[in-house]
């Protein structure tokens, strides 16, 4: 697919089919995810892979809804800030990476028909806790992987215009 269609097609997935991700697509999407580039080549990241048959209700609690636990598989992406790269001013880029190592996850995802769902607002405590994450793992993203059940809406976003500036603000 040309990334032109690849870019258009990506959408938010919010229902998905209990049919299983084969191994090998899982592994190109993982695979994606490893050769995104991140700060100073630092690579603070790792990706949990989680089967969600069985685990509804306890996953439900890191995100409580019901199409988040519907695809068989959920990526989470998390941090390790100790590990990422610093800023002379102090900004720490490992959720910086992350945002850029789940971006190639989720087109090279919808790249083999799988649908994912970029989810941020989740909650933290309950993640830390279901996922077993030690001290100075921070969850970052999930999203779930599996086949779309739904039709893509159309996107509403901003002219160009509205976006870019050159040179100066």
């Amino acid at each position: 697919m040309k990334f032109e269609e690849l870019i258009t097609q990506r959408y938010s997935v919010r229902a998905y089919k209990s049919d299983p991700v084969e191994e090998e697509k899982l592994q190109q999407v993982l695979e994606a995810a490893r050769m995104a580039p991140t700060a100073a080549n630092r690579q603070a990241f790792q990706i949990i892979v989680i089967k969600t048959k069985g685990r509804e209700d306890e996953l439900s609690k890191i995100y409580n809804r019901k199409w988040f636990t519907q695809a068989p598989l959920i990526l989470c992406g998390v941090g390790i800030p100790d590990k990422g790269w610093v800023r002379y001013d102090g900004a720490n880029y490992t959720q910086f990476d992350i945002a850029i190592v789940m971006d190639h996850l989720i087109l090279e995802a919808t790249n083999l028909g799988l649908g994912t769902c970029w989810i941020a607002a989740f909650n933290p405590e309950a993640a830390r806790e279901v996922l077993g994450l030690p001290e100075g793992v921070e969850p970052v993203i999930f999203t779930p992987l599996g086949y779309p059940a739904d039709q893509p809406k159309e996107k509403d976003r901003k002219p160009l215009d509205d976006l870019v500036r050159y040179e100066r603000w």
